[in-house]
């Protein structure tokens, strides 16, 4: 399950991982802070060759919080703040039904995960999903993907809570800055 030293595909969860979680969803482009340090880590990736997919559940579109227009309104401004640090994402997947209606697509279950490998031509074996909820970690397990939690957003708790069987061996890590340096090698 160990996708070596150096992944073709990453897969990132949003929310806690490259920008901070809010307890009441990113509403709006200002409302998304970047964590420290997210940008330059996906811009090691992009400079690796390493293709970086967004794979992330936004439910506030399908609760009536927010529309797909507003979404994708942060989804650019995401772009906008990756770019200033040389960085880029290189797919964007978002599943934005209510936890009472998912699809095949909403995490856990695997379809957008399933969806960027195939967009890229890249077999689970060579992808990584780094993310900071039990959902990412199961998701990348039904996927067949290698599994990363990071500490930020929910990491903490989740490692805290204690990992089921199912979803190991999973790698912990800081934060995506931490992560990155691990899958290219540089310790972490």
């Amino acid at each position: 399950m160990s996708p070596g030293p150096r992944p073709r595909l990453v897969l990132l969860d949003r929310d806690g991982v490259l920008n901070e979680d809010r307890r009441d969803y990113v509403k709006t482009p200002d409302e998304l802070v970047l964590i420290r340090g997210a940008a330059a880590a996906v811009a090691r990736l992009n400079s690796a060759g390493i293709r970086v997919a967004l794979c992330t559940n936004q439910s506030a579109v399908g609760r009536g919080i927010i529309s797909a227009a507003m979404l994708e309104r942060i989804h650019e401004r995401l772009r906008e703040a990756l770019a200033r640090e040389g960085a880029r994402l290189d797919a964007v997947f978002a599943c934005p039904d209510p936890p009472g209606a998912p699809t095949t697509h909403r995490k856990p279950a695997p379809g957008m995960l399933i969806d960027a490998m195939r967009r890229f031509g890249v077999a689970a074996a060579d992808a990584v999903m780094i993310g900071d909820s039990l959902r990412d970690l199961e998701a990348a397990q039904r996927a067949g993907t290698a599994r990363c939690l990071v500490r930020t957003g929910h990491g903490a708790r989740t490692q805290a809570e204690g990992l089921p069987a199912s979803v190991l061996p999973v790698r912990v890590h800081a934060d995506l800055a931490a992560a990155v340096a691990a899958l290219l090698g540089e310790g972490a």
